[in-house]
């Protein structure tokens, strides 16, 4: 699957209705973030059942400010709408698959239970 494009328009469209989202906060006159877009793409193509959203972060600036980005790239997971991961730095591709894998272990019940139990 190809990364799609986020925008403040579709971004809860996108959260609310795929069970994991991982984005990548970037812009074009980024060097680390060009250098991270192959990795990125690759990890889309390995796993069809994830949608990895790109989000330019010069045209939109207020879904980024809304996240606090303040370096890029910035990657950020979701799954069941919960943020489970949000770090700036692009990571190497062997980095990117255990991040995924881990994502995909994770028992969300478990997760929930301790977010209500913080509460």
């Amino acid at each position: 699957m190809a990364t799609v494009a986020m925008t403040a328009a579709n971004f809860k469209d996108i959260i609310d209705n795929n069970p994991i989202v991982i984005i990548d906060f970037w812009a074009e006159w980024c060097a680390p973030c060009r250098s991270f877009a192959p990795t990125f793409e690759a990890a889309a193509e390995k796993y069809p059942q994830i949608v990895f959203a790109k989000v330019n972060t010069e045209e939109e600036r207020e879904l980024a400010a809304g996240f606090n980005i303040r370096s890029i790239p910035t990657l950020m997971v979701f799954r069941d709408q919960i943020i489970l991961y949000a770090e700036a730095g692009a990571l190497p591709a062997s980095a990117f698959d255990s991040l995924i894998e881990q994502v995909l272990a994770l028992d969300m019940d478990k997760v929930r239970e301790e977010i209500a139990a913080q509460g």
